[in-house]
């Protein structure tokens, strides 16, 4: 408890102020399935972390931040529902019981596999920019980029909200049961009411912009201006009437009409920094179809979510990077329940590689064309060399996938952490898996609220500056532009003797800013490399680098861990990381079909999330 209310203190007083086809040899190690060698890993007891069960056996199972939102997509499947139609009631009632991390004014990124085709789709979500935008909207009348909380604040960073047409297009693909079904368990207990948990509690109590908002604070706070208290019953009448409109009339409901101009005003009428959203915005927005990025890693097929999202691209390199450094010995995260220095010198070390060339190279790909050349076995076998065993780098330089003997400087990654953000994972009885990260941005977003909803502030996920040393920076603001993101919901596959995909055998993904990309990599490298349990490797101690100092997580750091890490020159950021990831493992017995197969499931002891499964 106490780690992650620091983290929210710190994140209030900081808002004051396709496929790779090239497959790399990799050991020979037997694909994942029930096994007795797991090494059980429990969280300490000084880490405030909440001690959370681990569901196995299953043949359907969820994966989502609050109970409620697992029970509601539980009954979905029970009821016949895909996979998809399970991660789309999850959204609503997700976006009622957490509004500071999602819902239907954010935006969402998605994978999803669909059995009866054997295909893996990406779905982008990601909220656009408005025709009038340019690189100038957050540049203060100084020319000088203005401060964060500045920015976010109001209608300025507001961008078109993505997440009911990416789920619109998810089911009209996927679905199986009826549109509206899928809102029933969330138009339930927004009619009837929910119990404030803990952590919507403490986050309303820190948080010094919500209220200055008028819908937003006579819905989340008492005639006192005091937030509602833990177990207060809360009702959200007009998120109600928001998702009735949007079960009877689908997508159309909110991009057009009646709550579409009161969008569009609640935006550009702002008192102090209004935005410049148009009713053609919001009527031309499209998600989008596009194909994950996948490559190999050991026995596996990791795929990842494409640009916009850096996400997929970051953890791939950074899994190729820590491959390419296997020869000079196993790379075991966790020994005897204790961090090992060297491993995370490794994996830090290539994380720093990875956010280099993200900084460099990663935008919306309608505007800058990513060269694929980042995920060349190659390119990443000559990037492992930079990583010394006995030193480490500090900051890396950009990569040059074009000429690999020349490196670049790279942008600095925003260092902070965001509570704007939720992921779920999802498989069904038939096969089908989802993983689908969806987010506001900010906590509480723009703190706007309107229909019972909170619009998000996802602007500020450009950069704010235009150019750097001459040189147009690639994630500039441009009008209709979609800014880049860390999202990183992925699945992982088998992969056969002739480099062909497998069954799938894990859905993961976080929320947590920029640092998304190092928590799933840690799981991915523990449940893949060092056959962890899920549930162990989701409670496992963060850690990593964006391209700054060693990040490691506190109350759950040893002091030997901080000492061997700065004999070699890192430089440590001990503090909350506050993770919210969610996973699903399927096992399975190499004499038994994949139907027979059964789910294992993690949810992050540091957030209020939980597995539900039959």
């Amino acid at each position: 408890m106490v780690c992650w209310i620091r983290e929210l203190m710190r994140i209030a007083l900081f808002g004051l102020s396709l496929c790779l086809l090239g497959c790399a040899a990799a050991p020979a190690i037997a694909p994942l399935r029930e096994s007795s060698e797991r090494r059980p890993l429990q969280p300490e007891a000084a880490s405030g972390l909440r001690t959370v069960q681990a569901q196995r056996g299953a043949t359907q199972m969820v994966a989502t931040a609050n109970p409620l939102a697992s029970e509601a997509a539980l009954r979905i499947l029970r009821d016949g529902g895909t996979a998809a139609d399970a991660a789309i009631a999850a959204q609503w009632v997700l976006g009622l019981v957490e509004p500071q991390s999602s819902g239907v004014g954010g935006g969402a990124m998605l994978l999803y596999h669909d059995a009866a085709s054997g295909r893996t789709v990406a779905i982008d979500g990601r909220e656009s920019a408005p025709a009038l935008a340019s690189d100038q909207l957050f540049l203060a009348a100084n020319g000088l980029p203005m401060p964060f909380a500045q920015a976010v604040v109001g209608g300025r960073a507001v961008g078109v909200p993505g997440t009911v047409a990416a789920l619109a297009q998810l089911h009209a693909q996927y679905g199986k049961l009826p549109w509206a079904r899928l809102f029933d368990e969330a138009i339930a207990l927004a009619d009837d009411g929910f119990e404030v948990s803990p952590r919507l509690h403490t986050l309303l109590k820190l948080d010094q912009h919500l209220k200055r908002d008028r819908v937003a604070r006579s819905y989340f706070f008492n005639e006192r201006g005091e937030p509602w208290p833990i177990g207060h019953r809360l009702r959200n009448p007009a998120l109600a009437r928001t998702l009735r409109n949007l079960a009877r009339d689908g997508a159309a409901a909110f991009y057009q009409g009646a709550l579409a101009k009161e969008l569009v005003e609640k935006v550009n009428q702002h008192p102090l920094n209004p935005g410049s959203l148009s009713l053609s915005d919001l009527a031309g927005y499209q998600a989008k179809l596009r194909e994950p990025v996948c490559g190999p890693y050991l026995r596996f097929w990791v795929c990842g979510m494409p640009p916009p999202s850096s996400g997929g691209i970051a953890v791939l390199q950074m899994l190729g990077l820590m491959q390419a450094l296997s020869p000079r010995g196993p790379l075991a995260l966790i020994a005897q329940n204790e961090l090992r220095s060297l491993a995370v010198h490794r994996f830090s070390e290539a994380a720093r590689l990875a956010y280099a060339d993200r900084g460099q190279y990663v935008a919306d790909p309608e505007f800058v064309d990513w060269p694929r050349g980042l995920l060349d076995p190659n390119y990443l076998s000559m990037r492992s060399r930079l990583i010394d065993d006995t030193r480490s780098l500090g900051r890396a330089p950009a990569g040059n996938p074009l000429d690999p003997s020349r490196a670049l400087l790279s942008a600095p990654v925003h260092e902070y952490e965001e509570n704007g953000t939720s992921h779920w994972s999802i498989a069904d009885a038939a096969g089908n898996v989802i993983a689908l990260t969806s987010t506001i941005e900010d906590a509480f977003g723009s703190r706007q609220m309107i229909g019972g909803f909170l619009l998000n502030n996802q602007l500020t996920d450009f950069s704010f500056a235009a150019s750097e040393n001459g040189r147009a920076i690639a994630n500039r603001v441009e009008a209709g532009k979609r800014p880049r993101s860390s999202m990183a919901p992925t699945l992982v596959f088998e992969r056969r003797n002739d480099g062909s995909f497998g069954p799938w055998v894990m859905s993961v993904g976080s929320p947590g800013g920029s640092n998304i990309i190092n928590y799933v990599a840690k799981v991915l490298v523990a449940v893949l490399a060092d056959s962890m349990d899920i549930q162990a490797a989701i409670s496992s101690p963060n850690f990593g680098s964006r391209n700054g100092p060693t990040e490691l997580e506190e109350g759950r750091t040893s002091s030997l861990l901080a000492a061997e890490l700065r004999a070699m020159g890192h430089e440590l950021r001990i503090g909350p990381l506050t993770s919210g990831l969610q996973g699903i493992v399927r096992h399975c017995r190499q004499t038994q079909p994949a139907a027979n197969c059964s789910l294992s499931g993690g949810v992050d002891p540091r957030r209020e999330g939980s597995v539900v499964a039959d």
